[in-house]
């Protein structure tokens, strides 16, 4: 690995960085390259070097926050309790690391336009958050480890927007809204078996 790769990694790092934060500060469509150029420190023509758009800037944003998550949480564990107990375990994560936090909560809602930048992503994202969490349901219930009545799919629909819904609660009235406790009542009660 040469010096200037190096170099350029880091470079891009710190843009992704400091795109985050001005996303979470000021949100998507209010922050511009040109601030984020700014907080890093380089021209707005070396920012667009590496992240020739603001769309794509945001996408590495994105993928890094999910590359992270999956990484730190092993979210990518076969089906079943262990992928429940690792989403619970993000959501711990989360709640010692609110900018993110904001940032998702923000771009999300933000995002629920179908012009949005990260719209597709927001699809892409969701899809592989309920299918994760639906394959699990059905892998718990051919095991008995699921409640009689309970429909794997509905389930995962409802765990899903429950941990989103949450966050926004958490993020509104920090002091109000156990994230982690709520969360494992929900599967809890869904759950034949110990979480």
């Amino acid at each position: 690995m040469t010096g200037g790769y190096l170099k350029g990694r880091i470079r891009r790092e710190d843009i992704i960085t400091a795109a985050a934060a001005a996303y979470g500060e000021l949100g998507y469509h209010s922050s511009s390259l040109r601030e984020i150029a700014k907080r890093v420190g380089i021209t707005h023509a070396g920012l667009l070097y590496y992240f020739p758009t603001k769309e794509a800037l945001l996408a590495a944003v994105l993928e890094r926050r999910d590359t992270e998550d999956s990484d730190r949480e092993k979210l990518d564990v076969a089906p079943g309790l262990d992928v429940l107990r690792h989403f619970v375990a993000l959501a711990g994560h989360n709640v010692r690391h609110p900018g993110i936090v904001d940032l998702y909560s923000r771009l999300a809602a933000e995002a629920v336009a179908p012009d949005h930048p990260a719209h597709e992503y927001f699809v892409r994202h969701y899809r592989a958050a309920r299918e994760s969490i639906h394959e699990s349901f059905e892998v718990l219930a051919a095991r008995g480890q699921l409640r009689d009545g309970v429909d794997p799919a509905m389930a995962a629909l409802t765990f899903i927007a429950l941990m989103d819904g949450l966050q926004v609660q958490w993020l509104t009235v920090p002091g109000d809204v156990d994230l982690v406790g709520s969360l494992r009542f929900a599967l809890q009660n869904l759950l034949a078996v110990p979480l």
